[in-house]
């Protein structure tokens, strides 16, 4: 199973993610107190509901939807916790950011992080493709495609926390909601694309040598995207 992003699937991300936000609280803010969280808040609505929404539709929670559950629990938790703007504006780079902390420390663990986040794209919950992506682990290759992904994830999503902070720290506002969704998006977007481009050129290596009976089977970053190698 091989997903990935259109023009179609862009335009509402970067409509509910920038555009909205943006002018919601450029609209709103003059009617408020200059550090008030109120228009901040507001503004932070569409893409919850936006992410809500999407959880719904899937009819259940795997991986990347209780991850978007969590970042709007975050939200929340800093709304009323720290009261402070550039906290708030923070928030969403908690998240990824302890996601990229748990990519790292989880190569110390029998299976990184990635293989399971992999595993969840791969076999959309069907227990026997689950099952197959399982016996996928005893060859080398396999497991050094989970590893390389989840270190090449972990160091970025760090890089993406770093980014967020200097971001929220020397801009306006008005600046980071413009600019920042399109700035993390982009890395997103990039790592999913570097991941596909990686499975495929392991793939086409993979058919190049036939004689090698080690499948690879890339593991899926927590993003839209997956390689299902069972032919």
């Amino acid at each position: 199973m091989q997903q990935s992003f259109s023009l179609r699937d862009l335009v509402p991300m970067l409509a509910v993610d920038v555009a909205m936000p943006y002018c919601l609280y450029v609209l709103l803010s003059p009617n408020f107190p200059s550090n008030s969280l109120i228009p901040l808040l507001i503004a932070a609505l569409p893409p919850a509901i936006y992410g809500i929404v999407g959880v719904i539709r899937k009819g259940h929670i795997d991986y990347v939807a209780a991850l978007v559950v969590l970042g709007i629990l975050i939200t929340v938790v800093a709304a009323f916790i720290t009261g402070d703007q550039k906290i708030f504006l923070i928030r969403e780079s908690i998240l990824t950011g302890a996601l990229g902390v748990a990519c790292l420390v989880s190569l110390l663990f029998p299976k990184p992080l990635m293989f399971y986040f992999g595993r969840q794209f791969a076999s959309a919950g069907d227990p026997a493709k689950a099952a197959y992506y399982n016996s996928l682990w005893q060859y080398p290759r396999f497991r050094f495609s989970n590893y390389l992904i989840t270190v090449v994830w972990g160091v970025a999503l760090l890089i993406e926390f770093a980014l967020r902070v200097i971001l929220v720290y020397t801009l306006s506002v008005a600046q980071v909601l413009a600019i920042s969704p399109i700035v993390f998006n982009a890395i997103t977007i990039g790592l999913i694309l570097w991941t596909v481009a990686y499975g495929n050129r392991a793939r086409r290596k993979r058919q190049a040598q036939s004689q090698d009976q080690d499948p690879v089977v890339t593991a899926a970053a927590p993003a839209p995207v997956a390689e299902n190698e069972h032919d």
